[in-house]
């Protein structure tokens, strides 16, 4: 404790400084990753997406993103283990957010789309063995998200292979695909509103208001928002000049027609392309904004209660999340065009109606999991997502070359993440003990 209130200015800057370092990775890696079905189908720019990341992404981390926070500031590891040992615990969190943050730095700047939450779990686990031992780890926790490695991905390439059946089935297999695209957009809009307000109204109203809503207020609440929004998306598709071309039944154009008429179906969910995005940005600052302010706050925590012994270690910071939040957009805005390509034009052709359904499948499986403080890995979610689409139009669509070098991308992140904290944390001891 002696140590921990001697240093502890130099070792809350250097924390605060690695925490962004982590942050600026995750936006230039797993922000990337989500932003890329949009930007790959064009239905947004790289600019459009800043901005999108930038609101949703803060409002994510924000309303949503406490729960995720809490399972790594102390659910991986629990901090009684270290015996009282707080200086410890707090060098190894700055540990882990520098090996984490290198990691993800040689990650992106190769194009690579890694697990920014496996490269901070693998961090913890790692300066955790060489400084308590295995008994300090919840192998429990840790079970579950190994189990997710393979679960969520699955789960979102189910969803998002039914979507785009659902999509495929009520637009484009009828005779006329515009006329149906325009019906069924305001209800697809309707879905992604009710799914991300669910877990904004519950957990969002219990972080910033104290207010707890039973299962029931909160599913009507979202209900009410969903079908509100499709009033404001109708306006749009009605108001929008999509130069649809009028039906004829000249047989000899009847395939030029189609062509023509697909195309500006696509046009239709191009835009709802923009409101998954904002969706999407939202899941993943609910759910991997933790993975750099977890192991900040658990600093920040040992090092004001050193300072205080009254105060509340529970406590989370108010700066935190924004400090986080920046970090994200600043790594998008800077870095993440690298990994866009890998994920959003390398793995499978996709259109503006197959990256909504990647999209919805993603923010949906990411939002449930962020509500159940699983800390899953957007990236993983995603490409299982894309997968899924891919799927739906054979085997053959996917590029199983990039899939193979994602995946073997993924085993290597825990393990890196461990050796590069036990590397940090024991330099750490040598200059600070």
């Amino acid at each position: 404790m002696e140590l921990l209130a001697e240093h502890g200015a130099l070792l809350l800057t250097l924390a605060v400084i690695l925490g962004f370092l982590m942050a600026w990775g995750i936006g230039a890696n797993d922000v990337a990753n989500a932003m890329a079905t949009s930007v790959g189908t064009k239905s947004l720019t790289v600019v459009q997406a800043l901005v999108v990341a930038a609101i949703f992404e803060f409002l994510g981390a924000f309303l949503a993103g406490g729960e995720v926070t809490n399972t790594i500031k102390q659910g991986i590891v629990d901090p009684a283990s270290f015996g009282g040992d707080t200086f410890s615990l707090t060098l190894g969190m700055i540990s882990a957010l520098f090996a984490a943050g290198t990691w993800l730095l040689v990650a992106s700047f190769v194009g690579w789309p890694v697990s920014t939450t496996h490269t901070i779990i693998g961090a913890i686990i790692g300066f955790s063995l060489v400084s308590v031992g295995a008994d300090a780890i919840h192998w429990g926790e840790l079970w579950g998200i190994f189990g997710s490695w393979i679960i969520t991905p699955l789960i979102s390439a189910v969803i998002a292979y039914l979507l785009f059946l659902s999509v495929l089935r009520s637009v484009f297999r009828h005779f006329h695909p515009m006329r149906h695209a325009r019906r069924m957009a305001p209800i697809y809009t309707a879905l992604t509103v009710f799914i991300i307000s669910g877990i904004t109204v519950k957990t969002g109203l219990r972080h910033v208001t104290g207010m707890e809503l039973t299962v029931g207020e909160t599913m009507l609440i979202s209900l009410i928002l969903a079908l509100l929004s499709m009033l404001p998306c109708w306006l749009v598709i009605r108001r929008t000049d999509f130069d649809a071309d009028p039906e004829k039944d000249d047989r000899k154009k009847k395939k030029a027609r189609v062509r023509r008429s697909y195309r500006k179906v696509e046009r239709v969910f191009g835009i709802l392309m923009v409101i998954t995005a904002c969706a999407m940005a939202f899941a993943h600052g609910s759910n991997d904004v933790a993975n750099s302010i977890g192991p900040l706050a658990a600093v920040v925590s040992s090092i004001r209660h050193a300072a205080d012994s009254s105060y509340d270690p529970s406590i989370l910071e108010w700066w935190i999340l924004p400090l986080g939040a920046l970090g994200i957009v600043i790594g998008l805005s800077t870095l993440g065009y690298r990994v866009m390509k890998t994920v959003g034009t390398n793995i499978t052709q996709l259109t503006p109606s197959r990256g909504f359904a990647a999209q919805l499948a993603t923010a949906t499986t990411v939002v449930i999991a962020s509500g159940t403080g699983l800390p899953i890995s957007t990236t993983q979610t995603l490409v299982g997502a894309i997968i899924g689409i891919g799927l739906a139009h054979g085997i053959a669509a996917l590029n199983l070359h990039v899939i193979r070098n994602i995946f073997v991308s993924w085993i290597i992140t825990l393990p890196s993440g461990a050796v590069l904290a036990i590397i940090f944390f024991k330099t750490l001891q040598f200059l600070f003990t």
